[in-house]
């Protein structure tokens, strides 16, 4: 019997690469869930799934999931521009629409695994340990951390497992149409400074540089959403490469890979809620999936730039 697995937001970046890695496993079959105000069918053109053009809190997709069409759901749909300040949109999006889904997976007994984020540690000291620190800065860190405790609520009378994994600094193949919205840039500096180059631009960057995040490869996150199919119990996971380094790092990372010394611009940062240190402890993401990352930042970027540097208008998703 084949697995049917629904992915919400399945033509964003993640999602994209989550229903493509899926597909790679013997008897699955993907559905992805995408209303398109964020996703792109081109992360969908390589990914042979079922498309519905639908809110991740539909009515009929509640009801399929509440019937048990389905064997695990991937929630990965939501607004993830921190830049948004409208409360109720982000809350009606990201929380509202989750717990939804949550009720409607306990009719059913179904596994959900969702999308939650680094954005719930604010900036608090890092490493930034589950259940510490949870201080988020602006109303996307407050609407993931409000998903978490509501998963947190199910989790003892919920009848299937429920996965948080909340994402830090992700980049990689997929995420191309992040930067194509009107107004605010959302994909990884990794590619936003890339294209600065490509367009013979400086690299402008917040004074001075170094801050550090924890920047995890896109082959990494979807190893964690794999393992996460297989966890034994609840729980929410940090997934980050474990290791935090600079904005320079990224620069000198792409001024190595592609053999030159590209001038760079420091700007003044205008976000009070930017973070300037994030790190991930990894231990609740051993213990409860068994997984740990592979790639360093250096692995990351050295294959994701080639990726790039093959088609400047950067890859449509692949597992």
């Amino acid at each position: 019997m084949k697995d049917r697995i629904l992915i919400t937001g399945g033509a964003g970046f993640i999602g994209s690469n989550i229903a493509a890695a899926l597909l790679q496993r013997p008897n699955t079959d993907v559905v992805i869930a995408d209303d398109f105000s964020s996703g792109n069918w081109r992360n969908l053109i390589n990914v042979d799934a079922e498309v519905r053009a639908v809110f991740c809190d539909d009515v009929q997709l509640l009801q399929d999931i509440a019937s048990g069409h389905f064997s695990a759901v991937y929630h990965e749909a939501a607004i993830t521009d921190t830049t948004v300040m409208n409360q109720k949109l982000m809350m009606n999006v990201n929380t509202d629409a989750f717990a939804a889904i949550l009720e409607a997976a306990n009719k059913s007994a179904t596994r959900v695994i969702y999308a939650s984020s680094a954005g719930t540690y604010g900036n608090t000291p890092a490493p930034n340990c589950i259940g510490s620190g949870e201080q988020p800065e602006n109303i996307y860190g407050f609407s993931k951390l409000a998903m978490d405790r509501i998963a947190y609520r199910w989790h003892d009378r919920h009848s299937a497992p429920i996965i948080g994994l909340r994402y830090f600094n992700v980049y990689g193949s997929g995420e191309h149409h992040k930067n194509e919205h009107e107004g605010t840039k959302t994909a990884s500096m990794i590619l936003q400074w890339y294209q600065a180059i490509q367009a013979g631009n400086p690299i402008r960057m917040f004074e001075f540089g170094d801050q550090r995040r924890d920047f995890v490869y896109i082959g990494d996150v979807i190893g964690a959403n794999l393992a996460a199919l297989e966890a034994p119990r609840s729980g929410v996971c940090n997934v980050g490469s474990g290791k935090a380094r600079s904005y320079n790092d990224i620069v000198s990372n792409l001024n190595r890979i592609l053999n030159i010394d590209h001038p760079t611009e420091y700007i003044h940062n205008p976000y009070p809620f930017f973070q300037d240190h994030t790190e991930a402890d990894l231990s609740e993401s051993k213990a409860i999936l068994s997984w740990k990352p592979q790639f360093s930042l250096e692995q990351g970027m050295d294959e994701y730039i080639a990726l790039l540097e093959k088609n400047h208008r950067g890859p449509v998703a692949t597992a």
